[in-house]
Parts: structure tokens; C-alpha cells; sequence
């Protein structure tokens, strides 16, 4: 399978992420975890992920001789990308297990128990960020 295929797929997974992210995350209870997750935070994620994807896609789409093309999108690109990473991550902090007296349990969902699918998605996210980085290093997109 070639380096270009597989960035289009990771390309439409990472989509994935974002949506769904903000669909079990932007209801009013916040979603799973033991801790809220911010509303500005998923704003982050949301408005860098959906900037990441329209850039990156005019990015992988544009011929290289255009200003669309160009080396400037592809780095505004990941730098998007990098920042639904760190904000992803930082979205995983809600399972961090909690200690002490007032300590409560982790809220569940309809969507899984427990963390998984969560560290699937962002960790996944990770590593198709860094695909995407290589990938644009080695001037294989």
C-alpha cells in the first residue's frame, strides 16, 4: 500500500475522531470520565480539527505549483493537527484514576465502558499525526 493511500485513510479517520469526539462530549453531562472536560478545551479540538482537515485536504488535493500546494499549507496544516493532538490528550486526562476521600467513580456512557475507546481514538490520532509529519518530511504526499 502506498505512503499517499494510506495518509487518505488516516486522513478520514482522523474526521472520525473529531466528530465523534464532539458528539459524546458536547452534551450538557460532558460524557464519560471521572472528570469534566471543559467546554473550551472540545472547542479547541473542534475548531483545530475541522481547520486541520479543510487545510489538510486542499493541501493533499492542490497541485504543488499552486499557492494551495504550497510547503506554507502542508506546515499549516500540521501545526493544526499537532493542536488536536495536544488538546485530544489533554481530553484523555478525564479517566485519570482519582484518590482520596471525595474521590468519586468514573461516569459511564452509552458509547463504552471505560476508557478504551477513547485511548484508541486520540492515541491513534497521535500516530497518524506523526504518519502525516513523515510523510510530509520525506515529500511522500
Amino acid at each position: 500500500m502506498s505512503t499517499q493511500v494510506i495518509v487518505y485513510i488516516l486522513t478520514v479517520l482522523a474526521a472520525v475522531v473529531i466528530v465523534l469526539t464532539r458528539l459524546r462530549l458536547g452534551k450538557d453531562h460532558g460524557g464519560a470520565g471521572r472528570f469534566q472536560v471543559g467546554r473550551r478545551l472540545l472547542d479547541v479540538h473542534t475548531t483545530a480539527g475541522v481547520g486541520a482537515l479543510v487545510v489538510w485536504v486542499v493541501f493533499l488535493v492542490a497541485d504543488e505549483g499552486t499557492p494551495l500546494g504550497s510547503p506554507t499549507t502542508g506546515i499549516v496544516a500540521l501545526a493544526l493537527w499537532w493542536i488536536v493532538v495536544v488538546a485530544g490528550l489533554l481530553i484523555l486526562v478525564r479517566w485519570l484514576p482519582s484518590h482520596g476521600r471525595h474521590a468519586s467513580g468514573a461516569a459511564e456512557d452509552t458509547w463504552s465502558e471505560g476508557p478504551g475507546l477513547s485511548v484508541l481514538a486520540h492515541v491513534g490520532m497521535f500516530v497518524g499525526v506523526c504518519v502525516f509529519t513523515w510523510a510530509y518530511l520525506t515529500s511522500t504526499v
